[in-house]
């Protein structure tokens, strides 16, 4: 058991590869809160961790609140009696060309990638702090914290400011033995990529087939999405590694779509 005795915080757990992680950190024996802005798929995927045999409760969290963050964060502490991996994964995609891009939809790309890792990393290291066992921190970037697509010049800047982030939280949190780094996974077929195939197939004026092998699949050495337990793997390495030896540091998980 990996994580037995750990508790986490994963945000935008209520699907996808949050709910992926939430999953696999319960199976390795961790207390895990399921955090979401909607109640009901926080709840959902709470009960299919307890039906599992896992630990869990369910916070409704808008990442970019910072009241809801600090209460969700508390209420997971008197609930569990620490904190010691956060993951925040909480995102979202307005895809478009930059000279058409709405302002308010610019700020909502940075509010939940940007201002939500500040706000739940602020929340969290103080308890990870006090604790005297030290912490993980893990960012969820992308395949854009290392490259650059078409229509997509916030989440490839937001997703880029997470390395730096996650280093400078690194070299902060060393002497308390926090650790912090960025998972950069490629394309993987979440509700998230699902929205973009068509918005980016109407924007280009191709077909949706198109988008998914010329622009998503098309450099990688197997043509395979990247899956959500693939990126719950590496996850788990973070979260359960042991040492200061591996902090600020980002891992690729893309089927070898970009190498470095």
């Amino acid at each position: 058991m990996k994580l037995s005795n750990k508790t986490a915080i994963v945000t935008g757990a209520g699907n996808g590869i949050g709910k992926e992680i939430a999953r696999a950190f319960a199976r390795e024996g961790a207390n895990v809160a399921v955090a979401d802005l909607h109640a009901a798929p926080a709840e959902a995927a709470a009960a299919q961790i307890r039906s599992e045999g896992g630990r869990a409760a369910a916070i409704q969290m808008d990442v970019t609140n910072e009241d809801q963050v600090n209460t969700g964060v508390a209420a997971t502490v008197d609930q569990f009696g620490g904190l010691d991996i956060l993951v925040s994964n909480a995102g979202i995609q307005i895809v478009g060309p930059l000279h058409e891009y709405a302002y308010s939809d610019w700020r909502k790309i940075m509010a939940v990638h940007l201002d939500g890792a500040f706000l739940t990393t602020k929340a969290c290291l103080p308890h990870m702090y006090a604790s005297g066992r030290g912490g993980s921190v893990l960012y969820m970037g992308s395949a854009h914290s290392k490259t650059a697509s078409i229509l997509k010049a916030p989440y490839t800047a937001a997703k880029h400011a997470l390395i730096g982030l996650a280093r400078t939280i690194a070299k902060e949190g060393a002497p308390h033995g926090v650790r912090a780094n960025v998972i950069c996974p490629g394309f993987v077929r979440t509700k998230l990529v699902e929205k973009q195939i068509p918005e980016q197939a109407q924007a280009l004026g191709i077909s949706e087939d198109e988008v998914v092998k010329r622009l998503m699949l098309q450099d990688t050495v197997d043509g395979a999405f990247t899956t959500v337990e693939e990126v719950a793997d590496v996850a788990l390495f973070f979260a359960s590694f042991p040492t200061l030896a591996l902090t600020g540091q980002s891992l690729l998980v893309s089927h070898g779509w970009i190498m470095e």
